[in-house]
C-alpha cells in the first residue's frame, strides 16, 4: 500500500459539523433533537384538527428531517472512519431507535393527509411555508393510502428494530466473522477473512480466484440454513407488511422509492434481454483474452488485460487527473472538485481501522457534501473518485432548493454518479499521451462495468423477483434458494459461463439481498447506469451546449418522477424500450474498440 503524498489533502474534515464527537456541542444536539421528537410525537396527535395545523406540522417534520439527517450522517462518517469505535456504535444504535419514533410521526402525518378532502389537501398544498414542496408531500399521501392505522404502523416501526433489520444485523455480523482455510498457488496455507475474498476474486491470476472461490464457498455452505432463515425472514417480514398495507404486488413499494413505474422497468429489462448479446460479447471476448472456452463465476470481475507495469498512482496525480477531465469537459463540475479537496471535504487515507468501500453523504443541515474511499494507487480507485464525486455533484445542484424537494431516489442518484464516472473515462481514452497498454486495460475496465451492470445485476433482480414470487407461498429452501440463483445466472449469462462456472451460493454471500431498509437494492444501479449512458450520448453529441441541461435535470430530481424528470428536461419518454435499447447500443464504440485488442 503506498503512501499518499501529503501536498493533496487525503483527510477528510467534520469539524464544521460538530467540533468532536461527544463534544458539548454534539452532546447539546443530541438532547435537543431527542427532545424535538418528543415535542412532534405529542403534537401528532393532534393532527386531525385541520389544515393549518398539518402545514405547520410539515415545516417542523422538515426541519427535524434536517437535524436528524446531520447527525445520522456525522455518525455513519465517524463509523466508516474507525470500524472499531465502540462509543459511536453504541450511538448509532441509540439514533436507528429515535429513527423508529421519527418513522412514528410520518406514519401520523401520513393518516392525517388521506383524511384530508381534496379541497382540504390542496388548500395544504398551496400554503406558502410549503411552496416548493408539494411533490414530495403528494407522496406522503400517496403512500399514506397504503399504510395500516397509525397504531399499527408504530408498532410495526418498533418490531422492525428487533425484527426485520435484526436479521441485517445477524446478516453482517455472521458474514464479518467469516474466515476459511485457503492454500495459495505458491503452496503456502492460510486463514483468510471472507472480508478478501472479493479482492482475491478480481485477483489477475487465475489460480488464485479458483481456489479462493471454493476454499470460501464453505463457509457459506456451512451456515446456508441460518442464511435462508435470514433471507426468509427478511422477505417474509415484508410481505405481510406489503399484505397488511394494501400493497398489491412486491414491486410496487421498491418501485415507488425508486419513483418509477412498473413500465419503465419492464420496458428497461425488456430491452436488456432483447440486446443481450452485447454485454454477452465483452464476456465471450474475456474468455478469449483468458484462453478459456467461456468463464466461471470467479472470472467476471477480474481484469483480463492488467494494469500497465508503471509506478503507482499517488494521490496527487489522480487528483489532478480527475481535475483535469472534469475542467476540460464540465468546468463547473471541476472547480466544484477542486472546492471539495481545498475544504477537506474527501476521505481518501489508507489506514487500519477503516471500513471497506465508498460513499457519498452530506449534511441536509448545512448543505455540506462529504466522499468517504480507501486510496491503494489503482486506477481503479481513481474511477471510484469521480463515481463518488458526481454524487457529491448532484447534492451540490440541489442546494438552492428545500430539503423536502432534494431527497432524490437511488435511481436517479446512481445516473449522476455514472455520469462522472464517464467523463474521466472519456477524457483518459481521448488523451493523445495514453499508453497503448493502458488504453487496452480502461477498455477492459470498461467493458467489466458494462457487463456487470447489464447482467449481473439484472441477474440478481431476477432472482429476487422469483424468490419472492416463491416466498409469497411460504418459506424457500436453502436447495430452491440454490436452484433459482442458478436459473437466474443461466438465463442472463447464457453460455458465456462455463458449464459449471455458476455460483449457486451466490444469494447468501451477496449482501445487497440482506439489505432491510430497501428490496430490491439491484434494478435503481442499472436503470442508473444506462440514463447516464443516454445522458453521456447526449453530451457528446451536442457538447457543452447540453450541460444547462444536465443540471436542470439533476435539480429537478427531487420534485418529480422518473418519467416526468426525463420528458421534462430530456424530452425522453422512459417507458419506451427503444429509448433503453438506444442507450444500450451507446456501448457498442467502446465494445468494438475491446473485441480488436
Amino acid at each position: 500500500m503506498m503512501t499518499p503524498s501529503p501536498q493533496t489533502p487525503d483527510r477528510w474534515s467534520l469539524d464544521s459539523w460538530f467540533t468532536a464527537f461527544a463534544a458539548p456541542d454534539y452532546m447539546a444536539f443530541k438532547t435537543k433533537l431527542a427532545a424535538e421528537v418528543e415535542s412532534l410525537l405529542a403534537r401528532a396527535q393532534a393532527l386531525g384538527n385541520g389544515g393549518q395545523e398539518i402545514v405547520t406540522f410539515i415545516a417542523d417534520q422538515e426541519d427535524l428531517a434536517e437535524r436528524f439527517g446531520h447527525l445520522s450522517a456525522y455518525l455513519g462518517c465517524l463509523s466508516a472512519d474507525d470500524a472499531n469505535d465502540e462509543a459511536v456504535k453504541s450511538d448509532e444504535a441509540w439514533i436507528s431507535t429515535l429513527e423508529a419514533d421519527v418513522l412514528k410521526l410520518r406514519a401520523s402525518l401520513q393518516a392525517a393527509l388521506v383524511a384530508l378532502s381534496d379541497a382540504d389537501f390542496a388548500q395544504v398544498l398551496a400554503a406558502a411555508p410549503l411552496a416548493g414542496a408539494g411533490y414530495a408531500v403528494q407522496r406522503m399521501r400517496e403512500e399514506g393510502h397504503q399504510q395500516m392505522s397509525s397504531d399499527l404502523e408504530s408498532l410495526a416501526a418498533d418490531l422492525n428494530v428487533n425484527g426485520l433489520h435484526a436479521w441485517g444485523r445477524l446478516y453482517d455480523t455472521l458474514s464479518g466473522k467469516m474466515v476459511f482455510d485457503m492454500t495459495f498457488p505458491d503452496g503456502h496455507s492460510e486463514s483468510v477473512p471472507m472480508a478478501r475474498r472479493r479482492a482475491l476474486m478480481s485477483d489477475p491470476d487465475r489460480r488464485l480466484r479458483e481456489s479462493s472461490f471454493h476454499a470460501g464457498q464453505k463457509p457459506w455452505l456451512d451456515h446456508a440454513d441460518t442464511l435462508a432463515a435470514g433471507l426468509n425472514g427478511i422477505a417474509g417480514t415484508r410481505l405481510n407488511l406489503y399484505g397488511r398495507r394494501g400493497v398489491s404486488h412486491f414491486l410496487d413499494t421498491p418501485l415507488f422509492d425508486g419513483g418509477m413505474s412498473r413500465a419503465s422497468l419492464d420496458a428497461m429489462m425488456s430491452a436488456i434481454q432483447t440486446h443481450i448479446e452485447l454485454p454477452r460479447r465483452a464476456i465471450r471476448k474475456a474468455a478469449q483474452l483468458q484462453g478459456t472456452a467461456a468463464l466461471h463465476f470467479f472470472d467476471l470481475e477480474a481484469p483480463q488485460i492488467p494494469a500497465p507495469d508503471e509506478k503507482p498512482l499517488s494521490w496527487d496525480d489522480a487528483c489532478a487527473t480527475v481535475d483535469r477531465a472534469f475542467s476540460a469537459a464540465y468546468p463547473k463540475l471541476g472547480s466544484y472538485f477542486r472546492e471539495m479537496l481545498a475544504k477537506r471535504w474527501i476521505e481518501a487515507q489508507p489506514r487500519a481501522g477503516k471500513r471497506p468501500g465508498a460513499f457519498c453523504t452530506g449534511s441536509p443541515m448545512l448543505r455540506e457534501e462529504r466522499v468517504y474511499m480507501t486510496w491503494h494507487g489503482t486506477v481503479h480507485d481513481m474511477v471510484t473518485l469521480a463515481h463518488e464525486a458526481g454524487h457529491a455533484w448532484h447534492s451540490c445542484v440541489l442546494r438552492p432548493a428545500r430539503s423536502m424537494a432534494s431527497n432524490y431516489p437511488m435511481t436517479l442518484a446512481e445516473t449522476a454518479s455514472n455520469f462522472g464516472e464517464m467523463i474521466l473515462l472519456d477524457g483518459l481514452l481521448s488523451d493523445p499521451a495514453l499508453s497503448a497498454p493502458m488504453k487496452a486495460y480502461l477498455l477492459d475496465q470498461e467493458m467489466l462495468r458494462a457487463h456487470a451492470y447489464l447482467i449481473n445485476i439484472p441477474m440478481r433482480y431476477e432472482f429476487e423477483k422469483a424468490f419472492y414470487t416463491e416466498r409469497s407461498a411460504g418459506e424457500v429452501s436453502v436447495s430452491r434458494l440454490r436452484e433459482l440463483m442458478t436459473e437466474a445466472q443461466v438465463k442472463l449469462y447464457g453460455n458465456t459461463l462455463l458449464s459449471d462456472g455458476a455460483d449457486p451460493m451466490f444469494w447468501a454471500s451477496k449482501m445487497h439481498f440482506f439489505i432491510t431498509g430497501v428490496s430490491f437494492y439491484n434494478f435503481p444501479y442499472v436503470f442508473g447506469y444506462l440514463l447516464s449512458q443516454a445522458l453521456f450520448a447526449r453530451f457528446k453529441e451536442e457538447g457543452p451546449a447540453f450541460l444547462p441541461r444536465y443540471e436542470a435535470f439533476l435539480a429537478a430530481t427531487g420534485s418529480a418522477s422518473c418519467e416526468q424528470v426525463a420528458r421534462q428536461t430530456l424530452g425522453a419518454d422512459l417507458t419506451s424500450p427503444e429509448f433503453w435499447a438506444t442507450a444500450l447500443r451507446a456501448m457498442e464504440p467502446t465494445l468494438l474498440a475491446y473485441e480488436k485488442l
